[in-house]
C-alpha cells in the first residue's frame, strides 16, 4: 500500500466536498461532521505507513471503505474558534450528548469532568486517546476529562452506539476517541485570556508544542506542556441566584440549618428556632441562604506534559511510544458547615443558654421550675441535679466561611508499541499500556460531631465536661451570627480530613489486519479483515482518614467514605470483515457489508459474546444508505461491585409523612409509623434543604447488561449542489438487565401509593429516631434504600442530521455547518414494576439533567482574505418539569426555547502569528430560572440548571498563537 498525502487520503472520505474543499485562509473548522480517519498511531496498517487510515468504528483498514456507523467530528480548528479549556466543555454541548459532571457542577463535583453521551450515563460510554483506554478516574471506570491534552488534539471523533465489538464493553452509548496530532514538526505556542463581562470568571490557558522529525524522515517526536487556571464566579454574584428560591412558593428558600439555631422534635414545640434577641423559642421561620456561597464555575488548575515518538527501525517495521502526564486540582465552595440535625446532649447549666430558653427547654421535658433552677445551677455532672436535654440540632457555621473540598488529581499513561509488515497487504500492531490516576481530596470548614458534642457539653466558658480533648473550648450555639468565637472554630472545624482514590490499568492488545488478497467480481476493494486479542487489568481503591470513614462525623459531608479495594480483568478476542460486494454497478455505485464479533472472559463477571452487522449501500452517486445491529454488553465496575453500603443525600422536597397529612389517615400514619416516624406524627418536617437520606451501596451478585443498538441513515451529496451533503440516522438504544437504583419516586411510590405498613417496600424506609425525618444523621437516618440490581431497562431513540455547505464566493469563503438531533424517547425503569420513565423534554429530581427533544448546533465561517468572521448558534428545546412529581409555580413549571451565539473573529497578522478575539453568549442570554427545589442538586443549582444554561454571561476572550 502506498504512503498517502493527507490531502489525498482526505479526498477518499466522502464529505470532502462539504467539509474541505474551497479551503480559504485557514483550514476551516467545523462543527461534527458525519465521517471520520483515523491514522494508524491508533491501530496498524500494512506496511507500517504512518499516514495510512481507516474508518472509525472498524478495526479494519482500508482509505477507500466507507463504515456503516455515523461518526461527528470535531477538529481542533473548531476548538480553536472556541477557545476551550477542557475537553468537557465542548462535548456537553454537542447535539446528543448530555451535560454530566463538569465544571458548572459544585454540590456533587468530585474533582473530574464527564461526558454522557445519550444520556445512557457516563459508565455506559468509552474515551480513547488515539484509540487506546485511559485509565478510570475512580471506582466508576469512568475517564476525567480534564486529564485531557486539548492543545495536541487534532480531531475528536464521536460515536454513538455501534461500538462495543470493536472497542470493547462499556461502549454501550459510543466512544470519544481523541485523536492527537501525529508527525508534527516546528514549534507551537498558544496564550489565551477569558474573563466574563461582569469582571469575574478569568481564565488563562498556555501551551508549548515542540516537533521535529529525524533520521531522515524515518523518526518523529513531539512533545507539549500546557498550564490552565480558572477563577470561581460565585452564585451571589448574579441578580438571578443570589437568593435561594423555592421552586414550589416563589419565596426565599433554603436551609433549616441555620442561625439562629433551630430546634427540631421539642415536645409541644415541634420545629422552633431562636428568636433575633435569643431570649425565646419560636417557631421556625428563617431558613439559610445557602446560595451566595455556591459556585457556577469551579476553581480549576492544571498541569499536563505529553510526548510521543515513532521511529522506522527497518523497512516496514516501526516502534512508538506516547507517555502523558496530568496534575490538576479542582476546588468545590459550598455553604458553611454546622449541625445538620444532629441530637446533642447539652446540659440544661450551659454557660450561653439564654434563661427565658432554658425555661421553655425545661418545660417540654417535664421539669418542675425549682427542677429547671436547680439544673441550671448544677455544672458537675455527678450532682444529682445535673440534667441535660438532647434535640435535633442545627446551626450553620456562619463564622468559619464555606466548605472547601480541595481534589488534586494525579495521571500518567504509557504506551509503547511495534507495527509493520507481516507481507505486502497485511499490517501487524502490538502494544502495551499502563496508567495510574490518584485523587486526593481535602476537606476543610467541616467540623468532626464529636468534637462539637464535647464543646456542647459544657456548663463554663472555660472548659468542656467530660472532655477528651485538652484543648476542647466550648461552643455558644445559642447567639447571633458571630458568637461562634475563632477560638470555638478552630476547635470544632480546625481538623481537616481528607480521602485517596486510586485507580490502575494495563493493557496489552495484539492485532493483525489488512486484506485476503482478493476482490469479490463485482467489487473493486478487496476483503479487509482484522483479528487480535487483548488482555485489561483494572484495580481501584480509595482510602480515607477515621472521621471520613466514620458515619456522621464530618459535619455537613453527606455520606461516609469506607476504605474499598476492588480488581478485575478481562481477556478479549475480536475479529471483523469489511466485504465489498459490488461496485460501479448499475444501482450498485457500491455496496458494502461488516460483520464483526468479540468474546469477553471477565474474571468476575464470566463470559460473553459480543456481535455486529452492517453495511452500506450507494444506489448512485450523492446518496449511500447505511444501517448497522449491535448485540452488546457492559460488566459491572468495581465502583457497582465492591463500594460497601453508604448513607448520603439525595434529593426531594416533600415528605409524605410531613406535617399534618398523616393525622386522621389511618393507613398513612401506620406506614410512618412502620418507618419510626411513629412519635412525631403531625410534626415530622419536610428534608432539610430538600435533601433526603438515602442508603446506597454495590452489590457482588451484579450480573452484565444487555444491549441492542441500530442505526439507519442516509448521506445525501448532490452532484447538482456542489459542497453541499446532508445526513440524516435514526438510532435506537435497548439496553435491559441495566445495573440501576430506582428513582426517589419509584422508592414512594412503591410505598405510599401501592403498598402497606407491613410491606418491605414501606419498611426498608428508615426514619431519623430523633425527629422522624427523611434526612438527618447519616449514622442513624438511613433514609430510603436505593439498592443496586439488573432489573433495570433503559431506552433512547432518536435521529442525528447534519448540514455542511461549503462554497467560494470568489470575494470570499463561506462554510456552513449544521449539526442536530431529535430525541423521540429516553426511558428509563429501575425495575420491572417500577414506572417507565421517559424524561425527554423534562426535568425534575427524577430526571437528572435536562435532555431536550430538540438540539442544534451549527456555525456560519466567511473568511476574507486573511480574516475569519464566525458566528456560532446553539439552540436548545424547551423544556417543562415531569407531570405528577410535585406541585411547583406554573412560572417554574416550563423552560422556553433557548439560543446562543457566539462570534469569533481570528486574523492571520504574519505566517508564524494569529490573533482571536471572540465574544461567547453574545447577547448575554440569562439562564432560566425554576428555584432551587425542582431538580437534582447537581444540576439543578442556583435556581437554575447552570451546566445546561449559561450561567455566567456574556464572556470575552483574546488569543495568541505562534508558529515555527
Amino acid at each position: 500500500m502506498k504512503k498517502l498525502t493527507r490531502q489525498r487520503l482526505l479526498a477518499s472520505t466522502l464529505l470532502i466536498g462539504s467539509t474541505f474543499a474551497a479551503a480559504p485562509a485557514f483550514a476551516q473548522a467545523v462543527a461534527p461532521t458525519t465521517e471520520s480517519v483515523e491514522t494508524s498511531q491508533e491501530s496498524p496498517t500494512a506496511g507500517g505507513q504512518s499516514e495510512d487510515i481507516v474508518v472509525t468504528g472498524t478495526l479494519v483498514r482500508n482509505p477507500n471503505l466507507i463504515a456503516s456507523n455515523p461518526v461527528g467530528v470535531v477538529t481542533a480548528e473548531e476548538l480553536d474558534l472556541q477557545q476551550v479549556n477542557v475537553a468537557e466543555e465542548f462535548l456537553r454541548e454537542l447535539p446528543g450528548a448530555v451535560p454530566s459532571i463538569g465544571s458548572a457542577v459544585n454540590n456533587g463535583n468530585g474533582g473530574a469532568s464527564f461526558v454522557n453521551l445519550r444520556g445512557l450515563g457516563t459508565n455506559r460510554n468509552i474515551v480513547l486517546l488515539d484509540g487506546t483506554r485511559l485509565v478510570p478516574a475512580g471506582l466508576g471506570g469512568v475517564v476525567d476529562l480534564n486529564n485531557i491534552p486539548v492543545a495536541l488534539i487534532e480531531r475528536t471523533d464521536i460515536l454513538t452506539g455501534g461500538a462495543v465489538t470493536t472497542y470493547g464493553a462499556d461502549a454501550i452509548a459510543g466512544v470519544v476517541n481523541f485523536i492527537t496530532k501525529k508527525d508534527f514538526a516546528g514549534i507551537d505556542l498558544n496564550l489565551s485570556n477569558q474573563i466574563t463581562e461582569r469582571g469575574d470568571g478569568h481564565t488563562i490557558r498556555a501551551d508549548l508544542t515542540v516537533g521535529a522529525n529525524f533520521a531522515d524522515g524515518r523518526g518523529n517526536a513531539v512533545f507539549s506542556v500546557g498550564y490552565q487556571q480558572a477563577d470561581p464566579v460565585y452564585q451571589g454574584d448574579r441578580d438571578f441566584s443570589v437568593s435561594n428560591i423555592s421552586s414550589s412558593t416563589g419565596r426565599p428558600s433554603g436551609s433549616a440549618t441555620a442561625v439562629p439555631t433551630v430546634f427540631n422534635g421539642v415536645p409541644g414545640l415541634g420545629l422552633v428556632q431562636l428568636n433575633p434577641a435569643g431570649n425565646a423559642l419560636v417557631p421556625y421561620y428563617a431558613p439559610f441562604n445557602f446560595n451566595p456561597q455556591n459556585i457556577f464555575q469551579t476553581p480549576f488548575e492544571r498541569y499536563n506534559l505529553f510526548g510521543q515518538a515513532n521511529y522506522e527501525v527497518a523497512p516496514g517495521i516501526e516502534i512508538y511510544n506516547q507517555g502523558m502526564f496530568s496534575k490538576n486540582r479542582v476546588s468545590t465552595i459550598i455553604a458553611s458547615s454546622g449541625t445538620f440535625g444532629n441530637g446533642l446532649e447539652i446540659p440544661y447549666s450551659n454557660p450561653y443558654l439564654p434563661a427565658n430558653v432554658r425555661s421553655q427547654f425545661c418545660t417540654a421535658g417535664g421539669l418542675t421550675a425549682a427542677q429547671c433552677d436547680a439544673a441550671a445551677a448544677a455544672t458537675d455532672p455527678s450532682d444529682p441535679a445535673f440534667d441535660t436535654f438532647n434535640y435535633a440540632t442545627f446551626r450553620r457555621f456562619v463564622e468559619a466561611g464555606p466548605r472547601l473540598s480541595e481534589y488534586t488529581t494525579t495521571m500518567f499513561q504509557y504506551k509503547a508499541g511495534v507495527r509493520g509488515d507481516i507481507t505486502s497487504n497485511i499490517g501487524f500492531d502490538i502494544f502495551g499500556t499502563y496508567g495510574e490516576s490518584e485523587n486526593v481530596q481535602r476537606q476543610s470548614g467541616n467540623g468532626l460531631l464529636s468534637r462539637l458534642q464535647q464543646a456542647a457539653f459544657a456548663s463554663s466558658t472555660d472548659a468542656c465536661l467530660n472532655a477528651t480533648d485538652s484543648d476542647c473550648v466550648p461552643i455558644n450555639l445559642f447567639g447571633p451570627a458571630g458568637s461562634i468565637t475563632a477560638d470555638m472554630l478552630n476547635y470544632v472545624t480546625g481538623p481537616t480530613t481528607s480521602s485517596t482514590t486510586q485507580t490502575t490499568l494495563g493493557t496489552v492488545r495484539a492485532l493483525i489486519n489488512g486484506d485476503v488478497g482478493f476482490a469479490l467480481p463485482w467489487a473493486s476493494e478487496r476483503i479487509g479483515f482484522a483479528i487480535g486479542g487483548e488482555y485489561r487489568d483494572y484495580t481501584a481503591a480509595s482510602v480515607s482518614d477515621l472521621a471520613t470513614q466514620t458515619p456522621g462525623e464530618v459535619l455537613g459531608n453527606g455520606a461516609a467514605a469506607p476504605d474499598v479495594f476492588g480488581s478485575y480483568n478481562v481477556k478479549e478476542a475480536f475479529g471483523e470483515l469489511v466485504i465489498p460486494i459490488a461496485a460501479q454497478q448499475p444501482f450498485f455505485e457500491s455496496l458494502t457489508i461488516e460483520l464483526g464479533a468479540r468474546y469477553s472472559d471477565y474474571s468476575l463477571s464470566g463470559s460473553n459474546w459480543t456481535w455486529k452487522a452492517g453495511g452500506s449501500w450507494e444506489p448512485f452517486r450523492g446518496l449511500r444508505i447505511r444501517g448497522n445491529y449491535n448485540k452488546a454488553t457492559r460488566a459491572p465496575n468495581i465502583g457497582e461491585l465492591f463500594s460497601p453500603a453508604v448513607t448520603g443525600l439525595d434529593n426531594l422536597e416533600v415528605d409524605p409523612c410531613s406535617g399534618n397529612k398523616p393525622v386522621g389517615d389511618a393507613r398513612l400514619t401506620a406506614i410512618c409509623t412502620a418507618q419510626g416516624g411513629g412519635a412525631f406524627i403531625g410534626s415530622i418536617i419536610d428534608p432539610v434543604a430538600a435533601q433526603v437520606n438515602v442508603t446506597t451501596g454495590g452489590n457482588l451478585d451484579l450480573d452484565v447488561e444487555k444491549a441492542e443498538t441500530w442505526t439507519i441513515g442516509g448521506v445525501f451529496q448532490p452532484n447538482f449542489v456542489p459542497g453541499l451533503a446532508i445526513t440524516v440516522d435514526y438510532y435506537n438504544i435497548v439496553v435491559t438487565d441495566a445495573i440501576t437504583t430506582p428513582t426517589i419516586d419509584d422508592v414512594l411510590d412503591a410505598c405510599f401509593v401501592s403498598g402497606s405498613a407491613t410491606d418491605v417496600a414501606c419498611t426498608s424506609i428508615r426514619r431519623d429516631p430523633a425527629t422522624g425525618a427523611l434526612s438527618g444523621p447519616v449514622a442513624t437516618t438511613f433514609g430510603l434504600p436505593l439498592v443496586l440490581s439488573n432489573l433495570g431497562r433503559i431506552e433512547t431513540s432518536g435521529i442525528d442530521f447534519t448540514f455542511n455547505y461549503r462554497r467560494d464566493l470568489g470575494f470570499a469563503g463561506l462554510n456552513l455547518v449544521m449539526n442536530g438531533n431529535w430525541t423521540e424517547k429516553s426511558v428509563f425503569q429501575a425495575t420491572p414494576t417500577s414506572f417507565a420513565r421517559d424524561c425527554t423534554g423534562y426535568y425534575s429530581v427524577n430526571c437528572a439533567s435536562i435532555q431536550p427533544e430538540w438540539t442544534l448546533n451549527s456555525r456560519a465561517t466567511l473568511t476574507v482574505d486573511d480574516v475569519d468572521v464566525s458566528l456560532q448558534w446553539r439552540y436548545i428545546d424547551g423544556v417543562e418539569v415531569e407531570p405528577d412529581v410535585g406541585t411547583y409555580l406554573p412560572e417554574f413549571s416550563s423552560i422556553g426555547a433557548k439560543s446562543y451565539f457566539d462570534l469569533t473573529t481570528r486574523f492571520q497578522a504574519t505566517d508564524e502569528m494569529t490573533f482571536t478575539f471572540g465574544v461567547q453568549n453574545l447577547l448575554d442570554q440569562q439562564p432560566p430560572v425554576v428555584g432551587s427545589t425542582i431538580g437534582s442538586t447537581a444540576y439543578n443549582s442556583g435556581n437554575t440548571y447552570p451546566s445546561t444554561y449559561d450561567a455566567l454571561g456574556r464572556r470575552f476572550v483574546a488569543a495568541t498563537r505562534l508558529r515555527f
